[in-house]
């Protein structure tokens, strides 16, 4: 099965599909991107008796239903969906965590360091990034989402 190929095919509607059930973007990407993660990794593959999109709609589901086990556990959905990661761009402003996020950025690849500089720095929308890269508002928002966590991993490596 090609994953990059259905990844592109059906990442809005997934992603959509989800938003549609927790109403929190952030939330949203993460399960969507958690979404495309488990079923590339996961033991059962798809077995073709359903379409690729209810398979991955499934998924999707599931996976929206236990984030809100877990924060309905705590009772704070909303706290727990944007404490999920570390703001970035708040942390930004602080001066040492600016040179630390700077350090990390200087090793980054792209197209990730450039989008999360145009984003954060240049305070550029996901429009004008899709277009200066030739590609979609889509593509500049998953792409900036990776480099945030790329960021953060390496951020916590480094402490």
């Amino acid at each position: 099965m090609n994953y990059e190929k259905l990844y592109h095919s059906y990442y809005l509607q997934v992603y959509s599909y989800v938003m549609t059930m927790v109403k929190n973007q952030s939330l949203a990407e993460e399960i969507t991107q958690n979404t495309f993660f488990k079923a590339m990794t996961a033991k059962k593959k798809f077995e073709g008796k359903s379409k690729e999109l209810t398979w991955l709609c499934g998924i999707a589901k599931n996976l929206a239903i236990d984030e809100c086990r877990r924060n309905a556990k705590t009772g704070e959905l909303d706290e727990v969906a944007s404490a999920a990661s570390v703001d970035i761009e708040a942390e930004a402003e602080d001066k040492d965590t600016a040179l630390r996020i700077h350090l990390v950025l200087h090793e980054l690849q792209e197209p990730y360091k450039e989008v999360f500089q145009l984003r954060v720095f240049g305070e550029l929308p996901f429009s004008q990034i899709g277009y200066i890269f030739g590609k979609t508002e889509n593509w500049a928002r998953v792409t900036y989402h990776r480099a945030r966590i790329k960021i953060q991993e390496r951020i916590e490596e480094n402490e």
